[in-house]
């Protein structure tokens, strides 16, 4: 079990332009700023959406796409090194017009209509506590564990 005291360092409230691409800005944004360790949270729509769904059994990704308008429910998200760099991870809630509800692992390739949020820089001693490392039982690139 990884557990970690962390602090709270700046919170930085913004909206990203019309017509980028999501995560790409969210990443982008994370960088410029220097933020290596954080939560994201957002709200807003989309013009498309692109979710991913990690097959467990397989270790692959399904994506899923969706080319028309959707409101974002929620975003959220953490922020943490991958390779030396920040990475941003979330998971979207999406509506559609219909009132039906999809949502999954935020992929490049969601279409920014209008997005405002908030992201909440945190600060730990040694942030590469929490840079992302290839976890054997999942296949996945997550924190270490205590230990590792």
């Amino acid at each position: 079990m990884l557990v970690q005291p962390v602090n709270r360092g700046r919170m930085i409230m913004g909206r990203l332009k019309k017509g980028t691409d999501l995560l790409a800005s969210l990443t982008q944004l994370c960088v410029n700023e220097n933020i290596q360790l954080g939560v994201v949270r957002a709200i807003g729509a989309v013009t498309r959406a692109r979710v991913g769904f990690y097959h467990q059994d397989r270790r692959t990704y399904t994506y899923l796409e969706f080319n028309h308008p959707h409101e974002i429910i929620g975003l959220e998200g953490n922020i943490s090194l991958k390779d030396g760099q920040p990475f941003v991870h979330a998971h979207i809630a999406l509506m559609a017009a219909d009132g039906r509800m999809v949502g999954g692992h935020l992929a490049e390739g969601t279409e920014v209509f209008a997005c405002e949020y908030v992201i909440t820089e945190l600060l730990h001693e040694h942030e590469r506590d929490f840079e992302r490392v290839f976890d054997e039982a999942t296949g996945l690139y997550l924190w270490p564990m205590a230990g590792d």
